[in-house]
């Protein structure tokens, strides 16, 4: 049976599937649905200690599983992974580039190494997950490729110039690999993955500038925008991912969201730019400043 994007849609049982950020949230209930479905992983994160207890976790469900520390944003450690995991399974079937980190701040708040560090995650991760692994998606003659933008990546939000820019870089890139894999035949299909809020510890182990209250950011976000939890938004991913998707909406927020950018174009700049400002936590005290610092 054929999907609408021509691509069958299939198990993963068996199959050898990479998820990087593993640790926690939809990294690991990624690793974990795949682990129910007869997966072989292997999974990554710079959280060794959230790792292990996925790997467990995964292991329990009878899992085989590759566990390593590698920071994504390290081009060497990316490539010398890609090899451990097909010295070890001998093929790769599907990559979830999915690590990522955030950073709220207005840009004249921002050093040039506050957006270096996230584009060096959040775009250059992706990547470098993809460019390693892509050689041995095209070998296993049945390759699967995901990689995780955002609502982010769809529409700009105040704040988050930094993450936008890497989150629509990822958009762009992946949507020429796709067009690139059909035109030359490669046996492997490319999702980009857009999530809206999910219940994930993103915002709790992000960082801010300008006098951002990450506290408050993190409760805002975890009370009144994350709607979809992370095992709900791996399901809707892996079921893309198996038909082979080009776009996955993740959560009722990023579909009308999408819908509203596509109806108003760049008008819904200034709708944003009128609402933002009601959503966002006050700075931090200076107090909180001074024991911050």
């Amino acid at each position: 049976m054929r999907t609408r994007t021509g691509s069958k849609a299939s198990s993963f049982a068996g199959k050898v599937a990479v998820v990087t950020g593993a640790a926690s949230g939809m990294g690991r209930s990624l690793a974990l649905q795949l682990a129910d479905e007869g997966a072989r992983l292997a999974l990554s994160d710079v959280d060794t200690v959230g790792l292990a207890q996925t790997a467990a976790l995964a292991r329990a469900k009878g899992a085989a599983v590759h566990e390593q520390r590698v920071d994504v944003a390290d081009r060497e450690a990316m490539t010398a992974y890609a090899a451990a995991v097909v010295g070890e399974f001998g093929t790769v079937n599907l990559v979830v580039n999915n690590a990522g980190i955030a950073l709220t701040g207005d840009v004249e708040d921002m050093s040039f190494g506050d957006v270096e560090r996230i584009m060096n995650v959040d775009f250059w991760g992706v990547v470098h997950g993809t460019m390693a692994f892509l050689p041995h998606l095209i070998a296993s003659g049945d390759g699967r490729l995901v990689n995780t933008s955002s609502l982010f990546g769809l529409v700009a939000m105040p704040g988050q110039s930094a993450y936008n820019a890497a989150k629509f870089a990822v958009r762009g890139f992946t949507e020429a690999l796709r067009q690139e894999m059909l035109i030359n035949g490669h046996p492997v299909t490319v999702t980009c993955v857009h999530p809206g809020g999910i219940k994930t510890n993103i915002v709790n182990n992000s960082t801010a500038v300008g006098g951002r209250d990450v506290a408050a950011l993190a409760e805002l976000f975890d009370t009144k925008l994350a709607r979809t939890s992370s095992d709900k938004a791996a399901q809707v991913i892996l079921r893309g991912a198996r038909r082979g998707k080009p776009r996955v909406l993740v959560g009722g927020d990023a579909k009308v969201i999408d819908v509203l950018q596509r109806l108003t174009g760049s008008g819904y700049q200034r709708l944003f730019a009128a609402v933002a400002p009601r959503l966002s936590p006050k700075p931090a005290s200076s107090d909180d400043l001074v024991h911050a610092a």
